[in-house]
């Protein structure tokens, strides 16, 4: 199945990070922005991460992103050219304590997860490099972000169980009334629910896809599998598990009382991820081992984003030719043209780009300014 490229025609920006204003028009290709270390490259591609729902690929406070010395506001806009005509979005806050705001087409969204019917957006950046050594936390982060891209109400979901659970450590501290501690373990069993049948069908779709076509994405094939949310067998329907749960966490009041913390849930789990061809687990991979497995990875998770969602995503990979070699390079460019996506790369080298040639448009970043390279 062909599904038709989505690109963005427009970009703009007005005060973000450390642009006063840029303005990008680039074409259906991919699109190379090239500079020194701290020009501004990895911030603009941030902003489109940010044309997402979610909190972009820094996950920085949204009031945080405003231009230093500036008033406070931020803006992104950006025009994405899709089968069915040119669609505008934007988003963008204005001062301290201030929410994000979304609109489509010149109207206010109703959640900013109507910014998936437009478009989707993967990223690969050098902070990821340490994804299969670093904490749980940050592999659980990865998951939840690649389930997002296929049920965007997902994010939300991880979002209101947290704020839940933090309310319940709150009340077993305090002792509370344990009419309101069932209550709110009610509420989180069915969000925990939701949230592990999510991340289970996504990592299924993906090892399936995975195991059916990573040979032609040129990097090693994984493994994938989360660690177990409950001892024993998992209930299959999602009332089995909600009831599941919130025997669970009634049992282990006291026990959560003591730890200060919620010991069972979604919370908890962990990616685990193995490198196929060699049966070992990416942890004791070598550094280009485990940036290849990641690069393959987020390769399939793009097909399978397209594929279950008829919208191709948009790539963002930040200085992703630096540490690859010359074949590697190839590979990646070449795979990046089967999947059919308008990526976006950085670099401090435009050398590293060359074997794109034509297939790609090329940008200079320098303190804060943009212009086509050459």
């Amino acid at each position: 199945m062909i599904i038709p490229q989505r690109s963005l025609s427009r970009l703009r920006l007005s005060g973000f990070r450390n642009y006063l204003s840029a303005a990008l028009d680039p074409d259906a290709r991919h699109v190379v922005l090239t500079g020194e270390n701290g020009a501004g490259k990895t911030n603009l591609i941030e902003a489109i991460s940010l044309l997402a729902p979610g909190r972009g690929l820094r996950r920085a406070p949204f009031d945080t992103l405003a231009l230093a010395g500036g008033d406070g506001h931020w803006g992104v806009a950006a025009t994405i050219e899709t089968p069915f005509g040119p669609v505008d979005i934007g988003t963008g806050a204005s001062g301290e304590g201030a929410g994000r705001r979304v609109r489509i087409n010149g109207a206010n969204a109703r959640a900013v997860e109507d910014l998936s019917d437009h478009i989707r957006v993967l990223w690969l950046t050098p902070s990821m490099d340490g994804l299969f050594t670093g904490p749980a936390s940050e592999r659980r982060r990865f998951l939840d972000r690649l389930v997002t891209t296929l049920h965007p109400g997902h994010s939300g979901a991880v979002s209101d169980f947290e704020k839940a659970m933090r309310q319940r450590n709150r009340l077993l501290e305090d002792n509370r009334d344990p009419a309101w501690l069932t209550a709110i373990e009610t509420q989180m069993a069915e969000l925990a629910s939701a949230i592990h049948f999510a991340r289970t069908d996504s990592l299924s779709h993906l090892q399936a896809l995975m195991d059916k076509s990573v040979a032609d994405t040129g990097f090693p094939a994984a493994l994938l599998a989360i660690t177990p949310l409950l001892d024993g067998d998992i209930p299959e329907t999602a009332s089995g598990l909600e009831a599941r749960l919130a025997q669970v966490w009634r049992e282990n009041r006291n026990l959560d009382r003591a730890a200060g913390r919620t010991t069972w849930g979604p919370h908890r789990i962990d990616l685990q991820v193995t490198h196929a061809p060699k049966a070992m687990p990416a942890s004791v991979c070598s550094t280009g081992e485990q940036k290849a497995l990641l690069i393959g990875l987020v390769l399939i998770h793009a097909r399978l984003v397209a594929a279950m969602t008829g919208i191709a995503p948009i790539l963002l990979l930040d200085e992703i030719a630096a540490h690859l070699d010359p074949t590697r390079r190839r590979a990646l460019f070449d795979a990046l043209d089967l999947l059919g996506s308008q990526c976006w790369m950085t670099g401090t080298d435009a050398v590293l780009f060359a074997d794109l040639g034509p297939r790609a448009q090329h940008f200079t970043v320098e303190s804060g300014q943009v212009r086509p390279a050459g």
